[in-house]
């Protein structure tokens, strides 16, 4: 079985960086080639809108399709339709066709989806203990490909001079290329599959059915405010990103900046993303899910400063786009952390899918009316905006650290003691002193579990 882990480990990660490569070499164009197919710069923020909603709206079938038939269908799916949509955006350009492009950008988040399902996969044959090293070594893969993409966006611009390619829409070509190489290695290589064999291994493999569903998610949701205040956390730390990167190529091309530059100013903001990601968890871990989600809230904050106030300054820019990569992090991961913490076991999966869809729906809206506001009052402002929708998280993360804490539901924590029914743990250190708690043992307040599984049972009831 280790043998096993490690050689399924090895796949995730080298088709991590291939998949992380074919998604960051199409995000510097996406608002300039928008802008210069519709001929209007205030649609520009509609093609890597397309994009994060093609991310969301794929998300809930492809968790589905992996339920049912394992991991590695699911991946090579995506990862097909990805290079179908990069393709269809070099179709688009070349017809001068907005909406064949915005529908090929929307395909194109397929690759992300990819990305995203990845990370659980890496998880699906480890035990608790090893779950997070598993998962970090994932999207630590996800940096090598993300940083190098920008990068190699202009070189690959030059290498469709002449030819019937259209030399800005080069890099989705390319990608189309990098993202079959991923689904390749993922369908010869991934096997056996590890969410199959996982259920193959478990004593009791039918545990949860029927629990798995975007209701399921929302009433587990619903039943815990530390669940709220986790998908509040994660929905607004990706919007503000999401509609503040967006237009930063726009807005560096306006100051002069070229294709190259962009490039280096979107790989630093990558690389603040992903490559900080095992500090960030650790930071959760050991201050607390909240003391991190008010560092996100920070961090966001003085980048929308930096960069909305940036104007001809690149190098500024630059430092503001790798602190919101910083952020994002930051509330991403204390966010999912604070949501796993905050829902049973069994409505784990349900309310994962049903982040996923409201963080990139909601991202998604973000970035179609960046374009707006840019065009209409600057980037500036659009930044000011951003930050302004900081502060629901603010207030609501400052509420919770204010109450009491206690039992299971610690907020100040993230994490309760262990509730596994063995009592106190053995080990002699007595409680522990982290903040942190195993993944198993971890659960919501007991009311919260008690609510959630009264509005399982009746639904359960209901159904013919």
């Amino acid at each position: 079985m280790p043998a096993l882990r490690r050689r399924i480990s090895a796949v995730l990660i080298v088709s991590q960086i291939l998949g992380g490569l074919g998604v960051a070499v199409g995000i510097a164009p996406a608002p300039m080639l928008a802008t210069e197919v519709s001929g209007s710069e205030a649609l520009s923020g509609l093609a890597p809108t397309a994009s994060v909603a093609g991310t969301a709206l794929l998300s809930l079938p492809l968790a589905a399709l992996m339920a049912s038939r394992g991991r590695r269908p699911g991946l090579v799916l995506a990862y097909v339709i990805g290079a179908l949509g990069g393709a269809l955006v070099v179709l688009g350009t070349a017809e001068r066709s907005f909406p064949v492009l915005l529908v090929g950008m929307a395909a194109f988040g397929a690759g992300s989806s990819a990305n995203l399902q990845a990370r659980f996969a890496a998880a699906d044959l480890v035990g608790p203990e090893r779950r997070g090293r598993a998962i970090s070594h994932v999207v630590w893969a996800t940096t090598i490909g993300s940083v190098l993409g920008p990068n190699i966006a202009a070189p690959v611009n030059r290498l469709f001079r002449g030819t019937p390619v259209p030399e800005n829409a080069g890099p989705y070509l390319c990608s189309a290329v990098v993202f079959l190489l991923a689904g390749l290695v993922v369908a010869v290589l991934l096997r056996p599959d590890p969410l199959l064999t996982a259920r193959a291994l478990a004593a009791h493999g039918d545990e949860g059915r029927g629990r798995r569903s975007l209701r399921d998610g929302v009433a587990a949701v619903r039943a815990s405010p530390r669940a709220r205040l986790a998908l509040v956390t994660v929905t607004i730390s990706h919007t503000a990103m999401v509609s503040i990167m967006v237009m930063t190529p726009v807005d560096l091309g306006r100051h002069g900046a070229d294709l190259q530059l962009i490039g280096l100013v979107i790989s630093g903001h990558i690389g603040g993303m992903y490559a900080f990601s095992p500090v960030m968890g650790w930071l959760a871990d050991r201050f607390g899910r909240l003391s991190v989600i008010g560092l996100a809230v920070g961090l966001l904050g003085v980048a929308a400063l930096l960069a909305g106030t940036a104007g001809p300054r690149h190098g500024q820019t630059a430092a503001g786009l790798f602190v919101l990569g910083l952020g994002w992090s930051a509330g991403m991961i204390a966010g999912s952390a604070l949501l796993t913490d905050s829902v049973p076991q069994a409505a784990r999966a349900a309310v994962q899918g049903l982040s996923d869809l409201t963080m990139n729906a909601a991202a998604g809206l973000g970035g179609a009316a960046a374009g707006v506001v840019v065009a209409q009052w600057g980037y500036g402002p659009l930044n000011a905006t951003a930050a302004a929708l900081l502060l629901p998280v603010a207030a609501l993360a400052l509420r919770r650290s204010l109450r009491p804490s206690g039992g299971a539901g610690a907020a100040t924590s993230g994490a309760g003691p262990a509730t596994s029914g063995a009592g106190p743990a053995t080990s002699g250190a007595g409680p522990a002193t982290s903040g942190a708690a195993s993944p198993e043992t971890e659960g919501p307040p007991a009311p919260a579990a008690a609510e959630w599984e009264a509005a399982a049972g009746k639904r359960k009831a209901d159904r013919p």
